[in-house]
């Protein structure tokens, strides 16, 4: 029998069983100490009504790595959003912080604040993960300024992305492919190019994908395929690594949309005339403008929406990389994207497209 109050496991003692057939397994697998609660040692606190669930919050980041000053890091996509304050935030924590930047050399604004900072603990490196060739100088950038190559490279952070949006009828096979090329192949390339540098240390992958690399979500198909071949990959490498001592992390932000100038309301409006301009004119006819401009409204809302704090994902990204026991994914959320979450992914499919699509 389960009874659902037992959480901690079966020795615990605040109640419950889950019966010798199945508790046998999981002896020694669940926190210990409960305290007679059911969130004991090494459960995630509620933060609040709106606050980000990020697992692992109660450790604080007690149990981190030392030193950390003589680790390095390379962080893809630091033009802005998350990658411009992880690299700056990776950089205040002692890591040697390489920032990978597409806009290197055309001086980005990213760019130039983050050479501001004058440091030889933070290098901006020109980056298209898109393009062999510049993955293959960066490894080498990189190799060549480890105080010992053969002790390989500590961490990883794949976070470059790019986003769309638009129904399947309305979005071009090369939009699909060029999203995929940057969030997946480009996720997958990297990763591959700096496993034996991650491997030499024994170190961290941490990927970056998304709440929509978990649930699916009308008008959103190509940058949900990539984010769900992200956390396939990610699951994959992570069972590879296991027995070499590499620990690989997936961080899910919820909707930050809004914090990382993805989007304006300008750039909405241009992807969308050109959307248009460029449908069959079957699907012009069939759908009709008002369905289209509908969608392109309640994407702008959609993008005006979310969490302009992006801490929780920092946060999530700094302890998968300094904590001894990292988590295998991280969901810097707010409750509502983060409920939603847990019943389009555990609820039977029709139950939660009545909920949230229908």
């Amino acid at each position: 029998m389960l009874r659902l109050q037992n959480v901690c496991g079966p020795r615990c003692t605040s109640g419950g069983s889950l019966g010798p057939g199945l508790a046998a397994p999981l002896e020694g697998f669940f926190p210990q100490q409960c305290g007679g609660c059911p969130r004991g040692a090494g459960w995630p606190e509620p933060l609040g009504r709106g606050a980000p669930l990020l697992p692992g919050s109660r450790r604080a980041f007690s149990n981190e790595v030392r030193p950390v000053g003589s680790k390095a890091v390379l962080v893809t996509g630091c033009d802005s959003g998350f990658g411009f304050s992880l690299a700056k935030h990776l950089h205040s924590k002692g890591f040697l912080v390489f920032a990978g930047c597409l806009m290197k050399d055309q001086g980005g604004d990213g760019v130039k604040e983050l050479d501001g900072l004058k440091s030889d603990r933070l290098r901006t490196i020109q980056l298209n993960v898109c393009k062999g060739e510049e993955v293959e100088r960066v490894v080498e950038v990189v190799r060549s300024s480890l105080e010992d190559p053969e002790k390989g490279m500590w961490g990883l952070v794949n976070n470059a992305g790019i986003s769309t949006f638009g129904e399947v009828e309305f979005t071009s096979m090369e939009t699909y492919k060029e999203v995929a090329e940057v969030n997946l192949w480009g996720t997958v390339q990297m990763t591959k190019a700096f496993l034996p540098l991650i491997r030499r240390a024994r170190g961290r992958i941490v990927n970056i994908s998304s709440m929509l690399g978990r649930m699916a979500n009308p008008a959103r198909s190509p940058y949900c395929i990539t984010k769900f071949g992200v956390e396939a990959f990610s699951d994959c490498l992570r069972y590879e690594m296991y027995p070499l001592g590499v620990k690989v992390s997936v961080v899910e932000p919820g909707n930050f949309i809004a914090a990382t100038s993805l989007y304006n309301p300008e750039r909405i409006q241009a992807i969308a005339d050109k959307m248009w301009d460029e449908l069959p004119e079957v699907v012009r006819k069939d759908y009709g403008r008002k369905y289209f401009d509908e969608k392109i409204a309640r994407m702008q809302a959609y993008c005006n929406s979310g969490s302009t704090d992006i801490s929780p994902v920092v946060s999530a990204v700094t302890h998968a990389l300094t904590s001894r026991s990292p988590y295998t994914r991280y969901h810097p959320m707010d409750y509502y994207w983060w409920l939603r979450m847990q019943i389009m992914t555990h609820l039977p499919g029709a139950l939660s497209d009545r909920i949230y699509i229908h």
